[in-house]
C-alpha cells in the first residue's frame, strides 16, 4: 500500500501511468479470483484503494482522472422498421 504523499511527488504523467498499471493489475486479479487462483486476497483491496488514492490527487489537481480507453466501440444496432399490421 502506498501512501497518499508517495502519489503527491509524482507528475500527471507518472500517476497515468501508475494508474493504468494498478488497472491492469486489478483486471488480473479479478481474474484469478474468478478462477479460484487468488492466493493473496488482500492484494485486491489494496490495488483498489491506490487506484481510488491516484485517481484523488489528480482531480485535487484540477486535472480530471484520464478515462480508461474502452477496448472496442460498442455499436448500437440500427433500429430495423418492424412491420405495421
Amino acid at each position: 500500500m502506498t501512501k497518499v504523499e508517495d502519489f503527491r511527488d509524482r507528475t500527471v504523467d507518472q500517476l497515468g501511468d501508475e494508474l493504468a498499471k494498478l488497472k491492469k493489475e486489478q483486471f488480473n486479479l479479478r481474474f484469478q479470483r474468478a478462477s479460484g487462483q487468488l492466493e493473496n486476497t488482500a492484494r485486491f483491496r489494496l490495488v483498489r484503494r491506490d487506484i481510488a488514492r491516484i485517481m484523488t490527487v489528480l482531480k485535487q489537481r484540477g486535472g480530471a482522472a484520464p478515462a480508461p480507453k474502452p477496448a472496442a466501440a460498442a455499436k448500437k444496432p440500427a433500429k430495423r422498421a418492424g412491420k405495421k399490421t
